[in-house]
C-alpha cells in the first residue's frame, strides 16, 4: 500500500463518503489479522498496551453529541472475565446515557492482550434503548468462535502510520476496520491536552459511506472520536478514574 500524507487524508475526508471509502487501504494490509483459530497460549502472559489499557477498576467518562442530541458515556474496565476460544478476556462495560439520564446504549465488550502487547477484540453484547427504557435493538452483538465470527485486532502493540487491520469480523453483522494515519498527534479535550496520540481512521464495510477519526492517548485509550463522513457523532474524554 502506498502511504498517503495526513494532508491528503484530511482532504479526502471532506469529500463524499464513497470517495473517502475508496482511499482506504485494502483489507488485510498492515498488522497481523485475525486467524481462523486463536492460540490461547499467546495470551497466557499478556503485556499491557499503553494505548488500550485494560486495568480493572479504571473508569473513563466521555461526553458527546450525535444528530444534535447530547450524551454522556461511562466506560468501566470490570474485574469480570469471560472465556472465549480458550482465552480469558476482560469484560469492559460501556454505558451511554442521554442528557436526561435515560439509558441509550449498554454494551459488554470482551478484550484480551497477547504476549506481544497487541489487544484483540473477541466480541460484544450490546443493546440500544428507547426513551422509555425498552430495548430497541441488539444489532451488532457477536462473539468470536460463534457462527463463524472471528476475533480482530483493536490496537497493535506498536502502532505506526499506514498500519491497517480488521477489528472485528462477523460477516454481514460486524465488519469494522482501522487504519493508523498518525502517531504523534496533539489533541485537546475537556480533560486536558494529549500529545503523541495515535490517530486512526475507522470504518465498516457494512457502511462504506461512514468514516470516523479516533485519537488514542497513552495510559487512557480513546480520548476523542468524530465522524468525518456519513455521520455527526463527536465524543471527548472528560475524566479518568484509576484504581
Amino acid at each position: 500500500m502506498k502511504p498517503i500524507s495526513i494532508a491528503a487524508l484530511c482532504t479526502c475526508a471532506a469529500l463524499t463518503g464513497g470517495l473517502v471509502a475508496a482511499t482506504l487501504p485494502a483489507e488485510g494490509a498492515g498488522r497481523p489479522q485475525a486467524r481462523d483459530g486463536i492460540d490461547p497460549a499467546a495470551f497466557a502472559n499478556p503485556v499491557a498496551n499503553p494505548y488500550f489499557p485494560l486495568r480493572p477498576g479504571t473508569v473513563t467518562r466521555l461526553r458527546g453529541t450525535d444528530e444534535g442530541e447530547k450524551y454522556r458515556e461511562k466506560v468501566r474496565v470490570t474485574h469480570h472475565t469471560k472465556q472465549i476460544e480458550g482465552v480469558r478476556t476482560r469484560v469492559v462495560l460501556d454505558v451511554v446515557r442521554r442528557a436526561d439520564g435515560s439509558l441509550a446504549e449498554k454494551t459488554h465488550d470482551w478484550y484480551a492482550a497477547d504476549r506481544d502487547g497487541n489487544v484483540w477484540y473477541f466480541g460484544e453484547r450490546t443493546a440500544t434503548y428507547d426513551e422509555r427504557g425498552h430495548v430497541e435493538s441488539r444489532e451488532g452483538s457477536w462473539e468470536a468462535g460463534v457462527d463463524g465470527a472471528r476475533a480482530g485486532l483493536i490496537m497493535p502493540a506498536d502502532p505506526h502510520p499506514t498500519d491497517a487491520y480488521r477489528q472485528e469480523l462477523y460477516r454481514g453483522r460486524a465488519e469494522d476496520q482501522a487504519w493508523v494515519v498518525q502517531g504523534n498527534a496533539v489533541v485537546r479535550t475537556p480533560m486536558r491536552r494529549f500529545r503523541h496520540a495515535v490517530r486512526s481512521l475507522e470504518w465498516s464495510r457494512l457502511e462504506p459511506g461512514v468514516v470516523s477519526v479516533k485519537f488514542y492517548a497513552r495510559g487512557v485509550g480513546i480520548v476523542r472520536e468524530k465522524d468525518l463522513a456519513g455521520g455527526s457523532e463527536v465524543f471527548e474524554v472528560v475524566s479518568v478514574d484509576r484504581p
